[in-house]
C-alpha cells in the first residue's frame, strides 16, 4: 500500500497523466480553450491528492513517534 501512494504522490506520473489528457483531446478535436480547463482541473486535482498524502505522511509520523513515547 505505501508503494501505491508513493507512486500516486508522484509528480512524474501525473505530468505523464495529463500529457496523455492533452494528447486525447488533441485527436478528439477539442478548443484550445478546453486544454486549459483541462489541464487547470488536473492540476487542481494533483494538488489536492499531494497534500493528502503529504498529511497522511505526517500524521503516521506523528502517530508511530507518539507510540514509541510512551
Amino acid at each position: 500500500m505505501e508503494k501505491l501512494k508513493q507512486k500516486l504522490s508522484s509528480r512524474k506520473l501525473w505530468v505523464a497523466i495529463v500529457g496523455i489528457v492533452i494528447g486525447l483531446a488533441a485527436a478528439f478535436g477539442i478548443e484550445e480553450n478546453d486544454y486549459a480547463q483541462i489541464a487547470g482541473m488536473v492540476t487542481s486535482a494533483v494538488s489536492v491528492i499531494g497534500y493528502i498524502f503529504g498529511e497522511a505522511k505526517i500524521d503516521a509520523a506523528r502517530l508511530t513517534a507518539g507510540a514509541e513515547s510512551e
